[in-house]
């Protein structure tokens, strides 16, 4: 059985792209490199990569079209983002495309490393539980969410919202578990690889967008339990 773990990069920086190739091949990984967007969603679909990790600023088509696209058919690849953009709006938007996680340059190959391998064994841990998880669809107060399409659907009016990755995630476990507290932490684990501060702020960004995707409903309410987490709240 094979364990190499197939790496797909896309960085049209040729040096930088040789760099990591080289130190990554040297810690027993298999890169394939694309110089594009276009070039590296045609390797995406004939190499099905364990990781892929994109330059947001590319030519021909950028990383977050990039990723858009993948996460249409694959919700379970780890993806990290490496840009030179450090401003919040440009994070969220990553997120909201569907990477795991963000890499700022310049960066230390080892924390590239270190954030792979994270990635990995999350991603490991929660596959199975995906594909075994039978319930996607959920009744919330008026609406209806279908976290396999990622739909939420308000049924008195028809109104439909396609949401984002993230925001479904987020929506979907605080419907596993409700009117119970989800915790900050978990949530950042698990779909940010780290819980770092700067993380911190943009799971409260999505909060806040899915308040806004609720309001048709106002017995509906996520709450922020300070210090600890959230959770959604329905009431008669």
């Amino acid at each position: 059985m094979n364990d190499t773990i197939h790496i797909l990069l896309a960085e049209d920086e040729h040096t930088l792209a040789l760099i990591i190739k080289d130190t990554l091949d040297g810690q027993g990984f298999d890169v394939t490199v694309a110089n594009d967007g276009e070039e590296a969603l045609r390797l995406y679909v004939a190499c099905k990569p364990d990781v892929l990790v994109a330059d947001v600023m590319m030519p021909r088509l950028d990383g977050y079209e990039l990723v858009r696209r993948i996460r249409k058919h694959d919700r379970l690849t780890p993806v990290i983002f490496l840009t030179a953009r450090s401003a919040v709006g440009d994070v969220v938007h990553g997120f909201e495309m569907g990477a795991n996680d963000y890499l700022k340059k310049p960066f230390g190959m080892q924390e590239l490393i270190v954030r792979i391998k994270a990635l990995l064994g999350r991603a490991c841990t929660i596959a199975p539980q995906s594909s075994d998880q039978t319930t996607h669809q959920f009744t919330i107060g008026q609406y209806l969410f279908d976290a396999v399409v990622q739909r939420l659907t308000h049924v008195p009016t028809g109104t439909r919202a396609e949401l984002s990755y993230r925001e479904s995630e987020i929506l979907r476990r605080l419907c596993l578990h409700p009117s119970e507290v989800v915790t900050t932490q978990s949530l950042l684990l698990e779909l940010w690889g780290d819980d770092s501060f700067f993380n911190n702020k943009s799971l409260h960004v999505f909060i806040t967008k899915l308040r806004h995707r609720l309001v048709q409903d106002p017995s509906l309410r996520i709450v922020n339990v300070r210090g600890i987490g959230y959770k959604l709240l329905t009431s008669d």
